[in-house]
């Protein structure tokens, strides 16, 4: 598991998008808050532990020093890891966001960030294909099917039928 931490607009302040992305890259959970502080790590790392219902082997974080204070307090029993560049997994796992947030113009509030930003993390690896691993064809067929699985999730199938 890998914590990140990211800045984001919301009404032209800032606050800090608190992420947790596992070894794949798959975002675990994401928090908004307006601070960088031990408190804040703390509630992150406790929201962290109650949504995923695990507990990890080794948590590799930045160089932020609330990391480590809140770590001590909620996860003592786990392997910790802070050195540079180990966290780059969670920082990659931040462009999709970042993007979204440009084209979004900025989050309106901290509760429509973080309700938008829960959904979109979940839903937006299912569109991503690991195209670099893919021939032209493959990267077809493949998101032929994810867009045929979406439909299926979402109802969307029926709605066009039906129009």
């Amino acid at each position: 598991m890998a914590p990140g931490r990211g800045l984001i607009k919301i009404n032209g302040g800032l606050k800090y998008l608190w992420r947790a992305v596992d070894a794949d890259g798959n975002v675990l959970d994401i928090l908004v808050q307006s601070r960088w502080d031990k408190a804040a790590a703390r509630r992150f790392f406790r929201k962290l532990l109650k949504t995923t219902r695990a507990v990890p082997h080794v948590v590799v974080t930045g160089k932020l020093r609330s990391y480590e204070a809140a770590h001590h307090e909620v996860m003592s029993s786990v392997g910790h890891r802070c050195h540079q560049g180990l966290n780059n997994r969670a920082e990659n796992s931040h462009q999709p966001t970042r993007q979204r947030e440009r084209v979004m113009k900025g989050f309106r509030s901290v509760g429509g960030a973080q309700r938008f930003l829960s959904a979109f993390s979940g839903i937006s690896p299912h569109f991503r294909a690991r195209r670099h691993l893919m021939t032209a064809g493959e990267h077809r067929l493949e998101m032929i099917i994810r867009f045929a699985i979406w439909d299926q999730v979402t109802g969307s199938t029926g709605l066009a039928a039906a129009a």
